[in-house]
Order: structure tokens, then C-alpha cells, then sequence
């Protein structure tokens, strides 16, 4: 049985976890009851050992289609089959506001006659724990042994499976549906439709809180509902994706985890909500910096990544029982770049906080004490080689892209305080000044006409991107343009952005997120034409749901986690620019 693409999923989830939902019908990941337990579904990453949900129908040559309802994560996969049409309804519940830690599925028969199949196989940690199967009263228990259990319940009798888990073979006339309710074992059992009214509500009024009216709107709310379906309840914390183990490549070893609040991805991400309207995320974010993440506290000692709960050290780990996803392994959980120095994150983080502060809420005198040591250390060690954005395991560099957020962060520090007239020492500025003279003295390349990745490279990086988008240097200065020239000759393929040179990583996709930052960059330069179209042939490479992976393949496919918070964060940012601009002309 082949693995369906990357592309073939939608997602459904409660603030809690996310599950991946194929065409077929068939969860095949999930990780439960929060965003960074271990996986109960993984079959996306092995067939075999992997564990996964499915109900379809029996007829081999079904054609399947998916669909959001309107402004909800609440999703709708169709099966179409001589006999008839069925339809299944798959949501997660969130009621008062609150996760339920909950998976419901519809299976309702639209026309004619349905003739469906349902197994239900969890493999809990990693699919190293087969499940304990207990039935009682018409209901499956599903135990780890230890301190989980999952109830399966539905009004149709389910039997054992061969496979070790529960199924049921079934058929619906007209107007027939069945559910489906996979829970926690201590949960309460609640009305269904009132569950599904309450949550798709819950979508809506979400919704409709954004304050983008221009172009592509239907495509800007898709990836504002998909970044608030990455942002946990409980913690306010952002997750990169909600997957781990999906290739870079097919067959590579760049298979990484994810499922972590990356500190720069979560700075980027509150400022795309906050540009439509959503400062509630952000309030709940810099909760959690101010009150989780205790390292905000101490001088240079920010971390890349952390748990949701805040914890720094999340160690990286190898799951070999698994074959991974189309036999790329090795399939790792946790990250071992958590304890990289990369010196960008505490721009990126005064980045957001700066907006935060101008468009949210004005931060308290104990935050800025807490940001002030962090800009101290900075002001100390922007000087420094580290592992930069793209996250180097095999060395470190004077990056061109750590030292431009090291001035983002000095300097969005000295606007915030004179915003504020908060106390500011007084070597901010001049250090800011001396990061702004050595960008141009020691990245600037006058053969190539071209900044350049770090001093000597006769190479750049699509991280240089980010120059113009950052205020730090106008996108209509003759140097910028020479580099964004050159960008476009070594990294540039059609609309899609290497985030490398090619001949440096030749498996490699391209970068969605940069193809994103691209486009802005041509709104910001004034080529409206070009970045108009570029912008519509990369919404042309989502999925049907409007959904990105991390990168696109040479055939057009969906590579690495699935779906990336900082691809759709890009869409957001490109669209808001491009579409203001578009305005004014």
C-alpha cells in the first residue's frame, strides 16, 4: 500500500492537538491528548507499526474530495461511489471557548446507499506500546498500560480487528449517519450536535474577528485559522507544525521534529496575527514569555525552542522501529538544536514585542527589565559566530542574517523606549550603529553587487530576504537591488526560492516561506505586476485546502512538516503588503 502525499491531508484540531486527516478518510497522525505527546496515530510514517482512524467506504474505486466549512477547522471528506454520495465529518470539539479533548466522526449518507468500513487502531508512544483492549457496555477502552486510556464509542456495535484494535462493517440509506467518538477515558459524554453547533460557532466568531478585507481573503483566513489551530490553550505557545518525522527529501535524513514553540516562528507568527486583528494571541503569548519561559530573565540565556510548557531542553531522539514516511529515516523525535546559539531570535522577539506594545498592550516594567538584560547580552555578543537561522549542525559562521536581527533587536529596543520613555542605557545606540556599519563593510560584496551570507562568501542565502522586510534597508536602494538580482539568478526558479544554492543541496525543495518573502520583497520594491503574479502561482503549489508543507518538491509536491506555521505566516505578511499596495496604484 503506497503512502498517500503529504498533500493528501487536512487537519482538524482543539488548541490541543492536530489530526491529519487523508482524502481516504484515514487519520494517519496524530499525537494526543497535547501537541508534543507522544503519537497515537502514525501510520504516515509507517504503514505497518504506524496506527491510524479510518472510515471510507468498500468500494475500491471511490473518488474522495475534502472541504473546510466555511471559516472553521470543522472538515468535510466526500465519497463518491456508483452507489451514492456519503460524506464525513470530522472535528474536534471546543466548547466554551475550551478544548475537549475530543475526535468526533460524521458518517452521513447523502444519496443513494453506502457501504463503509471503520478500524480504529491506536499505537500509543511512538507505536512502541501496542493498546490493552477492553469492551464494556458496547464501548472500546484503549489503555497504555500506564495512564492513558482512549474510549471508542458509536450507537453502531463495534467488534475486535485482527489487527488489534476495533472495526465495523456497516451500510447507510439516505439521510442514515453513524458517529464516531474517540475521548479520553474520564470525559463526559455530550451531545454531539450541540458539540458541533458550539465549535463550528467557535470557528466562525473567530473568524470574523479579522480585520483583512482586501484580496485573497478566503486564502488569508485559511492560514489565520491554521496558525490559531497551531497555537496552544493552555500555554499560548506557537508550534512550528504539528508533525515530526516528514522528509526534507524522499529517502534523505533530514527528518526533524516540530512539534515545539520555536521562539523565532512564534515572533514571526504573532506578527502576522497581529496584523489582522488577533492581539489576544499575542496577550496569551507574552504570557507565557514573561511567566513560562523563565529564561527570559537571564542575560543570553533565551533558547531557540522550548516546550509548550516552557521547558528548554527537549532532547532529540531516534524512533528505529519506524520505516518512516516513503522509507526516509531516520524518524527523530525531539530536536537536538535546542541548545544552538543563533543570535536572531532576541530581534525577532523585540520585532513582535515592539508591535505588540504600539498595536496591543503596553508591556509591564518587569518584561522590560526582563528585555533590557537581553539586549545588554546582546549589545556584549552580536560579534559572535553561531548556527543562524537555518539551524547548522556542522559548524558556525559570522552570519549576515544573525547579525541583521542582532540591529533589529537593539534597535526595535531603543524605539520601544523612547516610545515609552523607559530608562535605556546608554551604548544601545552606538551599538546598534556599529552592527549597521559592519553589515555594509563586511557583507557587502562590490563583485557581485550583492550582499552576501557571511564575509568572503561568493554566495547568498535566502535569509537575506529579510533585509528590505525589516526596515533595515530601504527596498529600493541600488544595493538592495543588486542583491535581490542576484538572489534571483542563484536561488530564484520560476516563483519557488532555494533557501540554499542549488549545487549546495541538490535533493533539497525549495523553501515556501521564502518564495513568500520574495514576493513582499517585489510589492516593497515597487514590481507590483510581478509580485502579483509569483504571489498567485504560489498559492497555485498549496493543497486543495490551502494548506503548505515546509517546502515544494521538483514535481510540484508537498515536502517536510506538514502544515508549517512559518509558510502560512508568510502568506499572510506577502498578502497584506502586496494587496495595500495594489490599493494605492
Amino acid at each position: 500500500m503506497p503512502y498517500q502525499p503529504i498533500a493528501n491531508y487536512g487537519i482538524i484540531g482543539d488548541l490541543s492537538t492536530i489530526a491529519l486527516v487523508g482524502l481516504n478518510g484515514s487519520i494517519d497522525f496524530m499525537c494526543f491528548p497535547n501537541f508534543d505527546s507522544p503519537s497515537i496515530f502514525c501510520s504516515l510514517l509507517d504503514h505497518e507499526k504506524g496506527g491510524h482512524f479510518q472510515i471510507t467506504t468498500q468500494d475500491p474505486e471511490c473518488k474522495h474530495t475534502q472541504m473546510y466549512f466555511p471559516n472553521t477547522n470543522v472538515l468535510l471528506t466526500r465519497f463518491f461511489s456508483e452507489n451514492g454520495l456519503g460524506e464525513l465529518i470530522d472535528f474536534m470539539p471546543i466548547t466554551q471557548g475550551k478544548p475537549t479533548h475530543k475526535l468526533i466522526r460524521r458518517i452521513k449518507q447523502i444519496r443513494g446507499q453506502g457501504f463503509y468500513t471503520m478500524h480504529c487502531c491506536p499505537r500509543f508512544d511512538y507505536a512502541r506500546t501496542p493498546p490493552q483492549i477492553t469492551k464494556k457496555e458496547g464501548i472500546f477502552y484503549f489503555s497504555d498500560g500506564k495512564d492513558l486510556t482512549l474510549k471508542l464509542s458509536s450507537t453502531l456495535p463495534i467488534q475486535k480487528s485482527a489487527c488489534n484494535g476495533g472495526e465495523a462493517f456497516f451500510t447507510l440509506q439516505a439521510g442514515d449517519s453513524i458517529d464516531f467518538i474517540l475521548e479520553m477515558q474520564e470525559r463526559s459524554e455530550e451531545n454531539v450536535d450541540m458539540m458541533y453547533r458550539e465549535t463550528i460557532d467557535y470557528w466562525r466568531t473567530w473568524a470574523s474577528q479579522s480585520k483583512y478585507k482586501g484580496r485573497w481573503q478566503e486564502t488569508v483566513n485559511r492560514s489565520a485559522l491554521t496558525l490559531k489551530l497551531l497555537t496552544s490553550y493552555d500555554y499560548g505557545a506557537i508550534v512550528a507544525a504539528p508533525t515530526f518525522g516528514l522528509p526534507e527529501s524522499i529517502g534523505g535524513s533530514l527528518n526533524w521534529d516540530y512539534r515545539y514553540n520555536w521562539m523565532r516562528d512564534s515572533a514571526f507568527a504573532l506578527y502576522a496575527l497581529m496584523r489582522l486583528g488577533y492581539t489576544k494571541e499575542a496577550d496569551h503569548f507574552i504570557h507565557w514569555l514573561h511567566n513560562l519561559c523563565e529564561d527570559i530573565n537571564t542575560p543570553g540565556g533565551l533558547g531557540i525552542m522550548y516546550s509548550l510548557s516552557g521547558k528548554k531542553n527537549v532532547p532529540e531522539d531516534i524512533l528505529d522501529h519506524l520505516e518512516g514516511y516513503q522509507k526516509s529515516k531516520p524518524v527523530r523525535i525531539g530536536n537536538a538544536a535546542h541548545d544552538q546559539l543563533q543570535l536572531d531570535i532576541i530581534g525577532e522577539l523585540m520585532d513582535s514585542i515592539y508591535l505588540y506594545d504600539k498595536y496591543g498592550t503596553a508591556i509591564s516594567q518587569d518584561l522590560w527589565e526582563a528585555l533590557t538584560l537581553q539586549i545588554n547580552w546582546l549589545c556584549d555578543n552580536w560579534r559572535r559566530k553561531d548556527r543562524g537561522i537555518w539551524e547548522m549542525r556542522d559548524r558556525e559562521e559570522h552570519l549576515l542574517f544573525s547579525r541583521l536581527l542582532c540591529w533589529v533587536g537593539i534597535d526595535r529596543g531603543i524605539r520601544l523606549a523612547n516610545k515609552r520613555s523607559f530608562p535605556m542605557p546608554p551604548h544601545w545606540i552606538p551599538q546598534r550603529d556599529d552592527i549597521y556599519n559592519s553589515i555594509f563593510e563586511d557583507f557587502w560584496n562590490p563583485a557581485l553587487q550583492s550582499f552576501v551570507e557571511y564575509p568572503s562568501a561568493q554566495h547568498v542565502d535566502a535569509s537575506i530576504l529579510l533585509m528590505p522586510l525589516v526596515r533595515f534597508i530601504s527596498p529600493r536602494d541600488e544595493k538592495w537591488l543588486g542583491t535581490l538580482k542576484y538572489i534571483e539568478k542563484k536561488l530564484v526558479s520560476d516563483s519557488l526560492v532555494y533557501r540554499y544554492c542549488c549545487q549546495d543541496m541538490p535533493q533539497e525543495g525549495t523553501f515556501s516561506l521564502c518564495s513568500f518573502w520574495y514576493v513582499e520583497c517585489l510589492s516593497r520594491a515597487g514590481q507590483l505586476e510581478k509580485a502579483r503574479f509569483y504571489f498567485e502561482k504560489m498559492l497555485g503549489y498549496a493543497n486543495h485546502l490551502g494548506l503548505y508543507a515546509e517546502q515544494i518538491g521538483e514535481r510540484g509536491e508537498q515536502l517536510g512538516n506538514f502544515p508549517q506555521a512559518f509558510t502560512h505566516l508568510g502568506l499572510i505578511s506577502a498578502a497584506y503588503d502586496l494587496n495595500r499596495r495594489l490599493d494605492i496604484v
